[in-house]
């Protein structure tokens, strides 16, 4: 599909203070990561490829087509970049795969009999509970 250590060259790491409450060191670490992509700039996905993630990822993207992930789920640095480039890429795998097209089937005349034949019991059962026409 694509070159993940190519691709890992494109991408552009911020740290930043990470939110919440730490006492004293969350003040003065930036242990929180962004990565941040820019798909229209990217050289190694092609442009069908381009299209298929923009369709897929739209409502994460910026109006300048950039892909912005965030992790602060641990208190270092190195394991939250290491765990958005994880995300990172499994997000873009899956954006990139190409859905299988669908096989129309038709309704197997068995199963017809059966609703039509279940649909015939039901009407019985209520056509027996009114009373007998005696006329």
């Amino acid at each position: 599909m694509f070159d993940e250590e190519a691709i890992l060259q494109e991408l552009t790491f911020k740290a930043v203070r990470s939110s919440g409450s730490g006492g004293q060191h969350v003040n003065k670490v930036s242990s929180k990561v962004e990565l941040l992509f820019n798909i229209s700039e990217s050289l190694i996905l092609d442009d069908e490829q381009k299209v298929r993630v923009f369709d897929k990822l739209q409502s994460r993207l910026t109006k300048e087509s950039i892909l912005i992930l965030q992790c602060d789920e641990t208190r270092s640095q190195h394991k939250n970049k290491v765990l958005i480039v994880k995300r990172f890429l499994s997000l873009l795998t899956e954006a990139l795969k190409v859905p299988k097209k669908r096989k129309p089937t038709k309704v197997p005349k068995a199963v017809i009999r059966k609703r039509l034949k279940n649909k015939r019991i039901h009407s019985d059962k209520k056509a027996n509970r009114k009373k007998p026409d005696i006329d």
